[in-house]
């Protein structure tokens, strides 16, 4: 079966819950919908509440509050060692399939190796940090920790341990349940409930092989974004491609493949969705950094080759976006009204029609809503882009 790409991009955001949003879970239920679109990008606390309002009908931020008060979901660098909220019991198998790229990056890294500090004496401070953690303890307090063992170096030690070690941002108070500067605590316990803690004299957290976690993580990525290539898996997940073939080798029967627009060997779930090429996507006000947005070798999937650079800037940072059908048409940022009260300005890089700016409006008022209660402008430190994006085919501040 060759698939196109608009049925691609239809089956992606299906999957994604942005054809048409899920009935509100709870927040119980909350954790499971995150499971089901795979990870949120967290690397601005307020995104992952952007992602869940886009993709859950009625979505009521308390309960991603309690969600990540309760640790049925927790934060930590995992995926393309960035941020990211999951579910409690994804995180030990998604951080042991990720620990080979997570140890890598920070251990080899010359501002580590110049230190004359040995990965050895890291991993040693480990059970200790687990018992200083009981509690949430701030980046200078467990600096100061381990400098008292370690003295001059606290501060690698923890720049590396706090990214591939099996610790977890704390959630602390509103807006967005994480501050820029975070705490931290022992990942989930391996009970199976995602509630407790790790504590020393629990099972080890690096029992689990990376290549056994490896497949469970590829899974649950094909769940969320699939079909797709191994060279989408490498990418979106920053893992080596061999290590993703055995995976999928490993996966086996519980796989079938099939071909893409250019011939590629496309891996994908029997029985998931892949609805018809025609079916109506609706607009959508995604967040910075929308997982959606970052998920394939090939962006053009969601993102048109002639927008990427202007959604995705040179240091990395991915803008906030319009969609329409199905596909980014523009950009968008929060700013202030004649009267002072919040708007969405969206800047569409192609004309869109009055159908589709009523359809964004009233998108914009829910958006308006959700960000409004807690902070209007929160990806204000951003607006710089803004100045270096070309002259917008429509330009409208919505509502209006």
């Amino acid at each position: 079966m060759t698939l196109t790409p608009r049925a691609l991009n239809r089956a992606t955001l299906a999957r994604q819950l942005l054809l048409a949003r899920a009935a509100a879970p709870g927040p119980d239920g909350l954790a499971e919908t995150v499971r089901r679109v795979s990870a949120l990008q967290a690397q601005h606390p307020a995104s992952p509440y952007v992602a869940l309002w886009n993709r859950v009908e009625g979505f009521d931020a308390a309960d991603l509050d309690a969600a990540y008060a309760g640790r049925r979901l927790v934060r930590s660098t995992l995926l393309r060692i960035t941020l990211h909220t999951v579910h409690a019991d994804d995180h030990h198998p998604f951080r042991a399939a990720m620990l080979p790229t997570l140890r890598a990056a920070r251990l080899n890294d010359r501002r580590f190796t110049s230190t004359g500090f040995t990965a050895q004496e890291a991993d040693a401070l480990v059970p200790g940090l687990l018992a200083f953690l009981a509690e949430p303890r701030s980046g200078d307090d467990v600096v100061a920790w381990i400098d008292e063992r370690h003295p001059g170096h606290g501060k690698i030690a923890w720049w590396a341990l706090r990214h591939y070690g099996p610790f977890v941002h704390a959630p602390t108070d509103a807006p967005w349940s994480f501050g820029l500067r975070a705490s931290w605590l022992p990942a989930p316990a391996l009970d199976g409930d995602g509630r407790g803690v790790l504590e020393p004299g629990d099972l080890d957290p690096d029992d689990l092989d990376p290549d056994d976690a490896l497949p469970v993580l590829v899974r649950r990525y094909l769940a969320g974004f699939g079909p797709a290539s191994v060279a989408d898996v490498a990418q979106f997940l920053l893992v080596h491609r061999p290590r993703v073939r055995a995976a999928v080798a490993a996966l086996g029967d519980d796989l079938e493949t099939l071909e893409g627009p250019d011939g590629t060997a496309l891996h994908d779930l029997p029985g998931a969705p892949r609805p018809a090429e025609d079916t109506p996507a609706p607009p959508r006000l995604l967040g910075m950094w929308d997982e959606v947005l970052l998920a394939h070798a090939d962006r053009s999937r969601i993102v048109p080759p002639a927008y990427r650079k202007l959604v995705t800037r040179v240091n990395g940072d991915v803008l906030p976006t319009i969609l329409v059908d199905g596909y980014v048409a523009g950009v968008w940022r929060t700013v202030a009204g004649p009267d002072g009260a919040p708007l969405v300005e969206a800047h569409a890089f192609e004309p869109l029609g009055e159908d589709v700016w009523t359809a964004l409006g009233d998108e914009a008022a829910g958006l308006l809503a959700l960000l409004g209660a807690r902070d209007p402008y929160p990806y204000r430190r951003h607006d710089r882009w803004w100045d270096r994006l070309p002259e917008p085919a429509d330009l409208r501040r919505l509502p209006a």
